[in-house]
């Protein structure tokens, strides 16, 4: 038997587990899942003969680094941040590794050890980051093999709810991790390139510069822009690109009224609430507000922020309780953004039966022949309940999928890497149309830049 060391049963394994227990007898694997909880765990694997879990700590060494030296290759499912030390090991144990994180400089800089280990570490391997950059790559490809230039590209993705589960006024629940999801668009202004202009959106515009796009069937979206768009110009070879523009996809509505939160304050991550655990929502929504010895929070809320009193932003506010004074943080020592992950917590999880929804696009611009081209495509995947989510699916299959071919030896190409090379993209979009994950692409006519952001 093969084993593979998966650290981390969290909301996005599911489907990956699945997948490895489906092939695990024909391929003779044994599937060992390290995790803090073991509960979660269990509950994936029931009694499969071919699957265990052990109590697994990233922070103990010795339970990391035994579960690691018995491994035939680790899948890191932990927040990004703890890979780092996994991989340490991976190398002093020259053991290949997986994950569905970005790349970051301290991984990189791995990656002449992991060539002169003849080790992989395949990073970026989820749905963004991940089936983006193979479909994209595909198409990419696909066009200067055909003699085109690329002159515009653009990507989004959301991860969003299925609209047979769509029963709030943002249109939105958490499908991954509610902490990003409240810290998105932080840490410095998104990069991006326009018909040759470098532009920039610091992060207090960044819910009101957005653009309008239209998925067939599914209806209109909005886009707000990534951080960086620009660090794929070169990972991607499009040095010469006019239009570089990656971003992040909501229902219509749902930026502008996030805006309000960025607006007081309560997405700041970088300073603690004094007596946190012992405030009410209305209490913590008051703290962002001036002092008035008349009137109300809800008023003062309103003239704050220049909302009409029939403005559905005030009705998705109050839909979120975020004024009740009997609801308690009970948060010690809470930054703002954590309070706040909290109160949206109460309305925004998944419920048993709910659905959710993952929705891709890209546009491609490209000179042939003297004349401009445009290609656009679409995916559309909806999760059937709230352990088999779309975001689990999407995220967990490209790295099962990635996972088996490594150990197999059909992806052989040592180093820190990305899935955008034929040799790894190709089977693993082939094999993800399987499971009816599959794009939607067509020829339209080249309608290039929007400008709304020129």
């Amino acid at each position: 038997m093969r084993n593979i060391l998966i650290i981390g049963a969290g909301k996005s394994s599911s489907y990956l587990i699945q997948y490895l227990l489906n092939k695990s007898t024909a391929e003779q694997l044994q599937i060992i899942i390290g995790d803090i909880n073991n509960d979660q765990a269990q509950k994936l694997i029931g009694n499969h003969q071919n699957a265990s879990v052990i109590a697994l700590d990233v922070f103990n060494k010795t339970q990391r680094t035994e579960a690691i030296q018995n491994a035939d290759i680790v899948i890191s499912m932990l927040p990004a941040h703890l890979h780092i030390e996994v991989a340490k090991d991976c190398i002093t144990f020259k053991k290949n590794m997986v994950t569905a994180s970005y790349v970051s400089d301290d991984m990189q800089a791995l990656n002449q050890e992991a060539i002169d280990n003849g080790l992989i570490f395949m990073n970026e391997i989820g749905v963004d980051p991940g089936i983006d950059h193979m479909s994209a790559m595909k198409v990419i490809d696909s066009i200067r093999d055909k003699g085109g230039k690329m002159i515009l590209f653009e990507s989004f993705t959301g991860g969003l709810v299925a609209p047979e589960s769509d029963d709030n006024l943002w249109h939105y629940k958490f499908t991954w991790n509610p902490r990003n999801v409240v810290l998105a668009g932080q840490g410095g202004a998104a990069k991006f390139l326009q018909e040759g202009k470098f532009k920039y959106i610091p992060y207090h515009r960044l819910f009101r510069r957005t653009e309008f796009l239209e998925i067939e069937n599914y209806g209109k979206f909005e886009v707000y822009a990534n951080r960086d768009s620009l660090k794929y110009q070169s990972v991607y070879g499009l040095d010469n690109i006019k239009t570089l523009y990656r971003g992040t996809m909501r229902r219509v509505g749902f930026s502008k009224a996030w805006n309000m939160f960025v607006m007081l304050g309560m997405t700041d991550d970088s300073y603690v609430i004094e007596d946190s655990e012992n405030m009410s929502y209305r209490d913590f929504v008051n703290a962002f507000l001036p002092y008035s010895p008349n009137d109300s929070v809800e008023l003062k809320f309103r003239h704050s922020l220049k909302i009409d009193q029939d403005d559905i932003i005030w009705d998705k506010l109050e839909e979120l309780n975020i004024f009740s004074a009997d609801k308690k943080v009970e948060l010690k020592q809470a930054t703002p953004a954590q309070i706040l992950q909290k109160i949206l917590m109460d309305s925004w999880t998944l419920d048993p039966t709910d659905k959710d929804m993952i929705v891709m696009y890209h546009k491609f611009g490209y000179e042939l022949n003297g004349k401009k081209h445009q290609i656009d495509s679409s995916l559309v995947v909806i999760g059937e309940d709230q352990t088999y989510t779309a975001m689990s699916k999407t995220v967990g299959l490209p790295v099962a999928i990635a996972t088996l071919a490594i150990l197999n030896g059909t992806i052989n190409t040592p180093g820190v890497q990305i899935p955008i090379t034929k040799e790894v993209y190709t089977p693993i979009l082939d094999e993800l149309k399987t499971f009816d994950i599959e794009f939607n692409e067509k020829e339209v006519p080249y309608l290039g830049y929007n400008p709304l952001n020129n």
